[in-house]
C-alpha cells in the first residue's frame, strides 16, 4: 500500500533529500542573472537561467558582504553554493556563498561599475583639476614609509628641488586595512595644511595589490583634498581610480618626483641666461642713455640759459619802453577827450541855465500878474474876519461882526454896521 504524505511531510523529504546529497551541497552553476531585487536586509534574491531552464536563488547578508562588485540583470555569473528547497513554499533554490563574474574578472568589474559611478558625478571633470605649484616649498608623501617608492621619490626630490621640505605621511598601501590608513593620511595633510603638493602613491603590483586605490573611500578623499594631489600608483601601463580622480596623474612614483618640482640645474641654467639677458639690456640702456644725454648737452651748449636769460631781459625792456610810450599817448589821449569833453558839457550847462532862467522871469511874471498884491494894487480890498477867514459873501456876516480889511498898503480893523446883500 502506497504512503500517504501531508504536504508538509512531502516538502520536508524533499528538503532532506537535497541536503543530504553532498554533491548538491557544494556545487557551482553557470548562468546569467534575471529577476535580481536587493532587499533592506541585506539579502539578495535572483534567477539565474540559461536558454532552457531557471532556477531561483538567494544570497544572504552575511555572504554578500563579501561581494566586490555590484549584482546586475544580464550579468553572466559562476555562483557557488548549496541546492535546498523552502518547505512553507516547496520551492528549490540555490542558496549562493560566492559568486563570480564569468569571463572578466571581480575586481576589473567593480573597477568599471565605480569608475562609471564616480564620473557620472563628475569628479573626473577637467574643470576641477587645479594646477599644481611652480616651486613647491614643501611636499607630502602619502605611501609605505619603508617601501621603494617613498625612497625614490625622497631621492629625486632631493636631487631636482632640494629647497623643498619632503615629508612622509605614512600610510598602508595593500591589504584590507589600505584605504582607511590612506584616507586618514590625507585627512592629516589637509587638517595641517602646511604642504602645497600632495603626492599619493606606491610602487608596482598586481591589481589586487594596488586595489587600495580603487576603493570609493580613497577616492573621496583625494577629490576632496583642499591640496592639488598627484596621483603615482605602480607601473605605467597600471590605471586606477585615483589617477582619474586626482589633479595630474603620474606613470611611477619617480615620474611623480619629476613633475612636482623643477631641476635646479634647468632652473640655474634659465636664471643665468635671463641674467645674461638682462645685462645685454642694461648695456644696450645705457648706452641710449648716455648718447641722449651727449645730445642734450650739446644742445644745452647752444642754448645756454644765461644768453637766454639776457635775450628775454632786452625784450622785456624793449617792450616796457614801448608800453611806457603807448601808456603815455593814451593818457593824452584821455585827457584831450576830457578837456572836449568838459566843454561840451559846460557850453550845455550855459544854455540850460539861460532857459531855466528864461523859464524862471516868465513864471515871475505870471506869478506877478496873478498876487493878491497886484489885485490890491489896483483899488481892490480883502476883507477876512478877526481869526483871519476870509470874508467872501455878504450874508455870512452879522451887524457888529469885526472886520480887517486889508489894503495895497496897509489894512483897518471895522464894525459892520448893516448888511447889504
Amino acid at each position: 500500500m502506497s504512503t500517504i504524505y501531508t504536504v508538509t511531510h512531502l516538502n520536508n523529504e524533499i528538503k532532506w533529500l537535497l541536503e543530504s546529497n553532498p554533491t548538491f551541497q557544494n556545487l557551482f552553476v553557470a548562468g546569467e542573472i534575471s529577476n535580481y531585487r536587493p532587499h533592506p536586509s541585506g539579502h539578495h534574491y535572483l534567477t539565474l537561467k540559461d536558454e532552457g531552464a531557471a532556477i531561483s536563488a538567494v544570497m544572504f547578508r552575511s555572504d554578500a558582504a563579501r561581494l566586490c562588485f555590484r549584482l546586475q540583470n544580464g550579468m553572466k555569473v559562476v555562483a557557488r553554493g548549496r541546492i535546498s528547497s523552502y518547505p512553507k513554499s516547496g520551492q528549490m533554490q540555490i542558496y549562493l556563498s560566492e559568486i563570480l563574474p564569468d569571463g572578466a574578472g571581480a575586481l576589473q568589474i567593480a573597477f568599471e561599475q565605480l569608475k562609471e559611478k564616480l564620473a557620472a558625478e563628475g569628479l573626473f571633470a577637467a574643470s576641477r583639476k587645479r594646477p599644481l605649484p611652480a616651486m613647491p616649498d614643501s611636499i607630502a608623501l602619502v605611501t609605505a614609509e619603508s617601501g621603494a617608492a617613498a625612497r625614490d621619490l625622497v631621492r629625486i626630490l632631493g636631487r631636482r628641488w632640494p629647497l623643498a621640505r619632503v615629508r612622509i605621511f605614512p600610510a598602508l598601501v595593500q591589504g584590507a586595512g589600505a584605504p582607511q590608513s590612506l584616507c586618514r593620511a590625507l585627512a592629516l595633510v589637509n587638517r595641517l595644511g602646511e604642504d602645497d603638493l600632495v603626492i599619493v602613491g606606491r610602487g608596482g603590483g598586481s591589481m589586487e595589490d594596488l586595489w587600495a586605490f580603487n576603493d570609493e573611500s580613497v577616492a573621496r578623499a583625494i577629490a576632496a583634498s583642499q591640496i592639488p594631489v598627484i596621483s603615482a600608483v605602480g607601473h605605467e601601463p597600471d590605471v586606477t581610480i585615483a589617477d582619474f580622480v586626482a589633479d595630474l596623474r603620474a606613470p611611477t612614483p619617480s615620474a611623480a618626483a619629476e613633475l612636482a618640482v623643477p631641476d635646479q640645474n634647468e632652473v640655474r641654467e634659465r636664471l643665468w641666461q635671463d641674467g645674461c639677458r638682462l645685462d645685454g639690456q642694461y648695456a644696450r640702456t645705457l648706452e641710449t642713455c648716455r648718447q641722449k644725454l651727449a645730445l642734450l648737452q650739446a644742445r644745452l651748449a647752444v642754448h645756454r640759459p644765461v644768453h637766454t636769460l639776457m635775450e628775454r631781459r632786452r625784450v622785456l625792456a624793449q617792450r616796457s619802453e614801448q608800453l611806457g610810450r603807448a601808456f603815455s599817448h593814451r593818457i593824452a589821449e584821455r585827457r584831450l577827450s576830457v578837456d572836449l569833453t568838459a566843454d561840451r558839457l559846460e557850453s550845455r550847462a550855459l544854455q540850460q541855465l539861460a532857459g531855466a532862467r528864461q523859464r524862471l522871469e516868465r513864471a515871475v511874471v505870471g506869478l506877478d500878474a496873478m498876487s493878491p498884491l497886484r489885485v490890491l494894487g489896483r483899488g481892490y480890498a480883502i476883507a477876512s474876519r478877526v481869526d483871519g477867514s476870509a470874508v467872501t459873501d455878504a450874508a455870512a456876516l452879522h451887524a457888529g461882526d469885526r472886520l480887517e480889511v486889508r489894503f495895497s498898503k496897509g489894512s483897518a480893523r471895522c464894525m459892520v454896521e448893516a448888511i447889504q446883500e
